[in-house]
């Protein structure tokens, strides 16, 4: 059992878990898409990482989504080199857990995306999304082109906006920075609740919209 610290309790490079250099097996083929879960990009799709508690829920959101060409659940935003998932629900790696998301924006915008991630969940609980608690759970956007800065952030501030005309009593606490790194999360992970309809989802919203359609056409 790795001791688990309090979920306040920042974590650094120096004091985040080893970790190993060699990747943590996954499953070779997407469930729903019948793909190879690593698959090359496509020429002219874009990827962009969002974390939102559990990434069972999150990567079921997007891969019914027109346009999404893959998706896969990982880690991201930590220090420790190819996690475990036990490590990462240590809160010892400093990741959150996550959704890759390849798409193509000649289908589905970035900014549609960024409006199902906030929709989608609560970006305003800090190290937690409802009942999961600890920092593996908390919001973050981890970008992958310049163009998509600018947007994460527009959207970000329309939805406080309109999180603060709906009186909705906390702020938004989403973490907002370029991707380092996307771990592949383990086999049993990827795709779990096409895998497992019946299993546990975490996630849910404020249920105030995110005015994406203004930012898009001004």
């Amino acid at each position: 059992m790795i001791p688990r610290p309090s979920i306040f309790e920042p974590i650094t490079k120096e004091s985040a878990l080893p970790g190993r250099e060699t990747e943590i097996p996954t499953a070779m083929e997407h469930a729903v898409f019948s793909s190879p879960l690593k698959q090359v990009r496509a020429p002219g799709h874009e990827s962009i990482v969002f974390g939102m508690g559990c990434f069972w829920g999150a990567e079921k959101i997007f891969w019914q989504i027109e346009g999404v060409s893959n998706t896969a659940v990982g880690y991201a935003g930590g220090f420790t080199p190819n996690p475990k998932y036990e490590e990462v629900c240590s809160g010892r790696t400093g990741h959150t857990e996550v959704v890759q998301i390849d798409y193509d924006p000649a289908i589905v915008s970035t900014g549609q995306l960024l409006k199902f991630f906030w929709e989608g969940h609560d970006p305003t609980q800090g190290n937690r999304q409802g009942y999961d608690l600890g920092p593996q759970y908390r919001s973050a956007v981890y970008w992958t082109i310049a163009e998509q800065e600018s947007l994460v952030l527009s959207t970000q501030q329309a939805y406080a906006q309109a999180l603060d005309s709906a009186d909705h009593p906390a702020r938004i606490t989403t973490e907002i920075t370029e991707l380092d790194k996307f771990y592949f999360a383990e086999d049993y992970h990827q795709q779990y609740l096409a895998k497992n309809p019946n299993g546990y989802c975490g996630i849910g919203g404020t249920g105030v919209a995110c005015p994406v359609e203004i930012l898009e056409t001004a």
